[in-house]
């Protein structure tokens, strides 16, 4: 799930998806013994903690976004919850999507999109309500935020050097040697590189973001949730959480369970499996996504697929992998990749990986990339997940509850109109979260022993995904151990699962629903990652129904 943050433009890769474990790999809840996570008591409700008082007290000040029809507000949080009064914050920009019939708003509907490192203000100003069924959107005023060290929060999260850092050590540190990175590494120097280049981007991230490592966690940004919700004037929380999601929302079941009025995990994460154990689940989800591909490609992309049965499709992406392995697949001179002197097989398992999300949009694209890569020519492919970032919305300064609430500038002037998001924020987040989200042995041999049971359970993909958590092996430890859900008093909550997801498996949606106390599952049988927004009509009337009225999705119910 987690992948180490690159030096590549490469996408995030297979396991550090963007919106996963492997890639998404939180977990919820302090260990309070093996296995389990401990709820919050009622009696020790945080609101009313004196360090907590003024954050609780908060009202968002609203005002409109750059983007038409949105308003922005920044909510400010403590960055250490032991020690809320010590003035260290995290000041984490809001946005919302305003109830359609404003005579029967229930309420706000909070949402995370994803990641973990998906800044959940930039994705409502691109339209993410509208993945929100007409019912939900009359009903609710739409909410989302950028979690703590995540996009325009700040301070934000970075493991890269600014220019002027960058070019200071361009002048005295030799350039490092690249090298082709194999999908397996089998040799001792092939090992050894990998644990060198992990080393290497662990301390790229201590040396830039190190004051910030430890506070960025799930946990953490299940408790900013409460604060959220608590500066929204709601009693009670309703949210929807995708992918990684799944992951934030599980985590504030646990801590506050008789807070939520109404919960959707939709692309579940097991919270009980280890490190392992999830990169096992999620790269097995690719490689049968990958398999889908080649058998269902005539039907979604039709002329465009890049051989012409589906035994051929997998050869042809196979013949890559093992190509960019020997040498680093062509690319333009205009390229991200050109750099670099092509894409390495890695970057090639991640831009087919990562073409597995939604087959409706990704998948006719993906077909014209394979073709021309194979004909020797690998630009279509490094460009697929090309785009430009939005610029950061220009919010207020939060309003000024106490001083133990006041912004840490860290001596910059972070006005209003300046650009708050890193180049590399998101993938600097993914890891930062997802390592210090679930343990992960400092012994390499755990690693090495690893990859067997991962090459007979998903292939390359398996093997890539225990390389890639290798950055995790010296991170800061979050504490906390694999467990069952522990949220006892919560409101029946409803999973989402999709049956050929490639993400976050079908069997982690079974697994969550059942761990839950009331838990309900709805199944989609469909390709992609997620459901909801995307599912069809059935879907969306079923979470609506639960959403607007509470409603339960009976046993069995299927899409």
């Amino acid at each position: 799930m987690n992948h180490p943050v690159s030096r590549r433009p490469a996408l995030v890769t297979a396991l550090a998806l963007a919106c996963s474990v492997a890639l998404t790999s939180c977990t919820a809840g302090p260990a309070t013994g093996p296995g389990r996570a401990a709820a919050s008591p009622a009696s020790a409700d945080p609101a009313t903690r004196p360090g907590l008082k003024a954050f609780y007290g908060q009202r968002l000040r609203w005002r409109d976004c750059d983007t038409e029809g949105y308003l922005c507000a920044r909510l400010t949080v403590p960055r250490d919850y032991d020690n809320p009064g010590d003035g260290r914050t995290f000041v984490l920009p809001v946005a919302r999507a305003e109830a359609g019939k404003p005579d029967r708003r229930i309420g706000s509907l909070v949402y995370n999109p994803g990641g973990p490192g998906a800044a959940g203000v930039q994705s409502l100003q691109e339209g993410m309500d509208e993945a929100f069924g007409r019912a939900a959107r009359d009903r609710f005023d739409i909410v989302t935020f950028d979690p703590r060290g995540v996009g325009a929060s700040v301070p934000a999260l970075t493991c890269t050097a600014s220019d002027d850092e960058a070019e200071e050590e361009a002048t005295t540190d030799p350039p490092a040697a690249e090298g082709v990175a194999p999908l397996h590494p089998r040799t001792e120097e092939e090992r050894t590189a990998a644990a060198e280049g992990a080393r290497a981007a662990t301390e790229d991230c201590e040396r830039h973001s190190g004051g910030l490592l430890r506070h960025v966690g799930t946990q953490d940004a299940a408790r900013d949730l409460d604060v959220l919700r608590a500066a929204l004037g709601e009693r009670e929380l309703t949210y929807l959480g995708w992918s990684y999601g799944t992951s934030l929302g599980t985590a504030y079941a646990e801590l506050f369970p008789r807070r939520v009025r109404a919960m959707v995990l939709d692309g579940a994460i097991d919270p009980s499996l280890d490190w392992s154990q999830r990169v096992i689940s999620q790269s097995a989800g690719f490689r049968r996504s990958v398999d889908d591909y080649a058998d269902h490609c005539a039907e979604v992309a039709g002329d465009s697929c890049p051989a012409d049965s589906p035994d051929a499709i997998r050869a042809l992406i196979e013949g890559l992998y093992t190509r960019a392995e020997r040498e680093p697949l062509p690319v333009s001179d205009d390229s991200a990749y050109a750099e670099y002197g092509g894409m390495d097989a890695t970057a090639v398992l991640d831009a087919v990986s990562m073409a597995m999300y939604t087959p409706e949009d990704q998948w006719e694209p993906l077909s014209r990339a394979l073709a021309a890569a194979d004909a020797g020519d690998a630009t279509e492919l490094g460009a697929l997940d090309e785009e430009e970032p939005a610029p950061a919305e220009e919010d207020p300064a939060p309003e000024d509850t106490t001083d133990a609430t006041e912004e840490e500038s860290g001596g910059e002037d972070h006005g209003a109109t300046e650009d708050l998001t890193p180049v590399d924020n998101e993938g600097a987040a993914l890891t930062a979260v997802n390592c210090l989200d679930v343990p992960h042995p400092r012994d390499l041999a755990a690693y090495w022993d690893a990859l067997p049971r991962a090459e007979k359970a998903a292939g390359v993909y398996g093997t890539a995904g225990v390389t890639a958590e290798l950055t995790c092996r010296g991170w800061p430890s979050g504490g906390r151990t694999p467990h069952r859900v522990d949220a006892d008093g919560v409101v029946p909550v409803l999973v989402v699962g999709t049956t050929g997801d490639p993400s976050t498996p079908y069997e982690e949606a079974v697994s969550l629903a059942d761990q839950f106390p009331g838990g309900m599952l709805l199944t989609y049988e469909g390709m992609g990652h997620t459901a909801y927004g995307r599912g069809g009509a059935c879907v969306t009337e079923k979470v609506d129904a639960y959403l607007v009225g509470l409603e339960p999705v009976r046993p069995g119910a299927t899409c």
